[in-house]
């Protein structure tokens, strides 16, 4: 997609991510995805997956939770859609996953996770309802209001949930670490690795460290304060890289998940071009060009070194 700065592009691009995945890339406020001074939003898409043809409806209005429906059946949520639609996306916004704290890392690899193994997708959320448990009963112990052997049951599942955690984000990166290192290095980003950051923790440890974690009310080890390391050449690139190598970073690992991923995902790559000088540039169009499909925004058609698919003009209240 082509268009000035300010003529709809990136809309039209959070939109396909409305439609695959039910959320926007941009906010969870959906109250900004409805146009100034309507009550309310919709939008419909047809998907051909696998050669089987779909239709997507979402209906939002303010102050509701979105409707969804797949082929005319409502879904439990709009969020539904991610396990039948696979899309990644990229935006500027994003390189918070390379260069923001350890929270953004572990936010992301988890969804990384959830999309290569959707059978253990609920592990995170499991994980964070123990933790919740266990600080709640930690603050209760710490005011007097309750006996230490109350803590002894969430201790037990915040070790046996958090080891298991851990396990599944270390394969998780395992799997995908290969295929970041070689799109990294496509994109001259060399000798790119991931790595873990944290241990499993034990039920002797979280034992050991009552006292600690009484005080401040808060359990202090676990996967919920791990990190993922993301580098190239040897240097941690949250510290020591530069927003390029970030970018290239970023996009690295969306490529990388791509060809994980069967089906093979919708890509949305959003003002991805603008910083990638021209030998960058030609790497990832030719990459995109071997995949599904890509949809790509740019202010000028030749900001896209190959021939695209398809050229779609973007203006105001207008794509043609």
């Amino acid at each position: 997609m082509v268009g000035e700065n300010g003529a709809g592009k990136t809309n039209l691009l959070e939109a396909l991510h409305v439609g695959t995945q039910g959320f926007s890339p941009r906010t969870r406020a959906e109250g900004q995805l409805i146009r100034f001074g309507e009550t309310g939003a919709s939008l419909e898409l047809q998907v051909l997956k696998e050669d089987v043809h779909h239709r997507v409806r979402i209906a939002m209005s303010a102050g509701t939770a979105k409707v969804a429906e797949l082929d005319g059946a409502r879904l439990p949520s709009a969020e539904a859609l991610r396990r039948e639609l696979p899309a990644l996306v990229f935006t500027p916004d994003r390189l918070a996953v390379v260069k923001a704290g350890p929270a953004a890392r572990r936010a992301y690899f988890d969804r990384v996770l959830a999309r290569l193994r959707p059978v253990r997708a609920g592990l995170p959320q499991d994980y964070a309802a123990a933790l919740a448990q266990r600080n709640a009963s930690l603050r209760r112990v710490q005011l007097g209001l309750s006996a230490r052997a109350a803590l002894e049951p969430w201790t037990e599942q915040v070790a046996a949930i958090g080891a298991e955690l851990v396990a599944e984000r270390r394969e998780t990166l395992a799997r995908l670490e290969p295929y970041f290192a070689e799109r990294a290095a496509e994109l001259g980003l060399a000798g790119g690795t991931l790595a873990y950051d944290g241990d499993a923790p034990t039920l002797d440890v979280l034992r050991a460290r009552l006292d600690a974690d009484v005080a401040r009310g808060s359990t202090g080890l676990g996967p919920h304060l791990d990190d993922i390391r993301i580098a190239a050449g040897g240097r941690d690139l949250r510290s020591f890289g530069s927003q390029g190598e970030q970018r290239l970073a970023l996009l690295a690992l969306l490529l990388g998940e791509a060809e994980l991923l069967q089906p093979e995902p919708l890509l949305l790559l959003d003002d991805v071009l603008s910083e990638l000088d021209g030998r960058r540039r030609r790497a990832l169009a030719e990459r995109i060009a071997s995949m599904s499909q890509t949809v790509v925004t740019a202010t000028h058609r030749s900001a896209l070194p190959i021939e695209p698919a398809q050229l779609v003009e973007v203006t105001p209240g207008q794509a043609v």
